[in-house]
């Protein structure tokens, strides 16, 4: 299923999640076995070389790896059986010394964490991208004054720039996290049958230091076969991000409805087109974004329920997760993407928001007028008496202004040029600035922290 990929998906990081790629980070760790060994003294030191050269994806029959691991049980034993055939080759002595020590996760669950770390660093840059997008978006926006809404609701005038803010604040949190993920998930697995390196004697502690070096790698204080902690904890960390996108994906779309109109993906020949209605845009990006925070959850649960696994090495749970978590890396690096491409252009449509916020009639002030209100009769006496206000205008399809205006209770305790005051736009136009700059500045400083760039 390869035609939907480009709407889904990254290419960059789709790329990291091949099947040579997969065959060539177990291989990977096979070269750098033989190479750490026999630096170490395990295996012959003209082992290695020999080994090493032949650990190259294009050397390997992948419908013979497929058709094997079938029956296998995984793809790491019929890799290493050609690996040694192809050794065997041309150095029958080196041959001898192929996955010397380890076993099959070893050589999985390490290649996995090599590719982890290359689309990790994807999916960092990304989020970078579109964090810097967001923060030029929120300064520039953040007088602009658009509708509030709560329960899809007009609620109070708010600016756009407060709105942008709080999703940029979001993706900090998740910059954070997915930082914090890779620095505990990019460790090295080898330990063996069991987990004790037993093969190795004493050497075995040696070995894997020198392992992890060769592959730059942090090495774990105890092999971690049936500890899933580390890959479930990419997996959530990518989930509750594509959630966040998710949330930024679903405001957009809902302000690029024709009744709304207030922000609009951008435009582009052949780009959000229907078959059959030539005058819509529909909001591609929002569109694949949430289908990823549809997805992922789903996928995050497999990762969680085949975590417990049984004893030293898992049955079932550890196979679960093969497939699983490079599909939450993909649609999560996929959906980061298309949203960030979406925003780099996003249209902000200002003199719509002005007329949105003027089509309850002034009903959206009620809240101002109730706190000014409230300063000289209490706060329940003047909820009672904008409540029936807003009643009155509501059916008789008059401004609320204009009924408190006509109301002896209201003009009591609030003078008409204070009322009328109450309904001016621009008096809530640097509401929230403060937040903005806060977040702004928060932004600066995770632009500036330095970022792993390992690969």
């Amino acid at each position: 299923m390869a035609l939907l990929d480009s709407l889904f998906r990254l290419p960059a990081i789709d790329t990291l999640f091949s099947d040579t790629a997969r065959l060539q980070g177990m291989l990977d760790f096979e070269a750098a076995l033989a190479r750490a060994e026999a630096s170490c003294g395990i295996i012959p030191w003209t082992a290695a070389p020999a080994i090493a050269a032949h650990c190259r994806e294009e050397l390997f029959d992948f419908a013979d790896l497929q058709r094997k691991a079938a029956h296998a049980g995984n793809l790491a034993i019929p890799m290493v059986q050609q690996l040694t055939a192809l050794v065997g080759r041309e150095d029958h002595a080196a041959a001898e010394f192929v996955h010397w020590g380890a076993t099959s996760q070893d050589a999985i669950d390490t290649g996995l964490v090599l590719q982890l770390r290359s689309a990790l660093v994807i999916i960092s840059r990304e989020l970078q991208q579109l964090c810097g997008l967001l923060a030029k978006l929120a300064d520039e926006h953040r007088s602009t004054l658009i509708a509030g809404r709560t329960w899809m609701q007009h609620a109070a005038p708010m600016t756009f720039g407060v709105k942008v803010a709080g999703w940029l604040d979001a993706l900090h949190r998740h910059a954070q996290r997915v930082e914090e993920a890779r620095e505990r998930a990019l460790v090295l697995q080898f330990g063996g049958s069991i987990g004790t390196l037993a093969a190795l004697g004493e050497k075995g502690p040696e070995v894997s230091a020198a392992l992890a070096n060769e592959l730059s790698l942090t090495l774990p204080a105890i092999p971690w076969h049936a500890h899933r902690d580390r890959f479930a904890e990419v997996a959530t960390t990518l989930g509750i991000l594509t959630g966040t996108l998710g949330k930024i994906a679903r405001d957009i779309s809902l302000h690029a409805q024709a009744e709304i109109g207030e922000l609009h993906e951008p435009a582009a020949a052949g780009r959000g087109g229907s078959s059959a209605m030539p005058q819509k845009q529909n909001p591609v990006a929002s569109a694949v974004t949430l289908s990823a925070a549809i997805r992922v959850p789903g996928l995050v649960a497999t990762l969680l329920a085949a975590m417990p696994q049984e004893d030293e090495r898992g049955l079932g749970g550890w196979h679960a997760e093969w497939e699983v978590l490079p599909e939450i890396v993909c649609l999560a690096g996929g959906a980061l993407h298309h949203l960030s491409a979406a925003v780099s252009a996003l249209q902000v449509r200002v003199p719509r928001m002005e007329e949105n916020l003027e089509i309850t009639q002034g009903l959206i002030y009620a809240e101002a007028v109730t706190t000014a209100l409230a300063t000289r009769t209490g706060k329940q006496e003047a909820r009672r008496l904008v409540e029936a206000a807003c009643q009155r205008a509501t059916a008789s399809h008059s401004h609320l202004r204009d009924v408190l205006l006509d109301t002896k209770e209201v003009l009591q305790h609030l003078p008409t040029a204070q009322i009328r005051e109450l309904f001016s736009a621009q008096k809530y136009s640097s509401d929230g600035s403060s937040m903005i700059d806060k977040v702004l500045a928060a932004d600066r400083s995770f632009l500036q922290k330095p970022k792993s760039e390992s690969a």
